[in-house]
């Protein structure tokens, strides 16, 4: 079992930036590779930046390239998402989730998730 808490979340204004954080609990913590996923009110989860379990690898949905970037400290049990040039379309619940195996940009493929952390951007 992974427990998973994010924070981080906050009102920005638009062209700012903010750090989430999703701690995770347990010893194996680097057998689970991580994502960031989103939810805008109204709308599906989707898919944000993943991380692999030695976080050589990442990937990120075309909307957010060049402005986040997702990384992980294996030794703190955390993993993190660095958001700059935010847009009020970024504004969402964000979530972090992690799975083994499975295909990193589909929802029902993570094992465990958090309960989510709010972003706002204002224009």
């Amino acid at each position: 079992q992974v427990q998973l808490v994010e924070s981080g979340g906050g009102l920005v204004q638009a062209g700012g930036s903010l750090r989430l954080s999703c701690a995770a609990n347990g010893r194996t913590f680097s057998t689970y590779a991580m994502g960031w996923f989103r939810q805008a009110p109204g709308k599906e989860r989707v898919f944000v930046a993943h991380i692999t379990g030695s976080g050589t690898d990442t990937d990120y949905t075309a909307s957010v390239k060049g402005r986040f970037t997702i990384s992980r400290d294996n030794a703190k049990n955390t993993v993190y998402l660095q958001m700059n040039s935010l847009k009020p379309e970024d504004t969402a619940v964000y979530y972090c989730a992690a799975r083994r195996g499975g295909r990193y940009y589909v929802t029902s493929d993570y094992n465990y998730w958090g309960q989510g952390t709010q972003v706002t951007v204002s224009s």
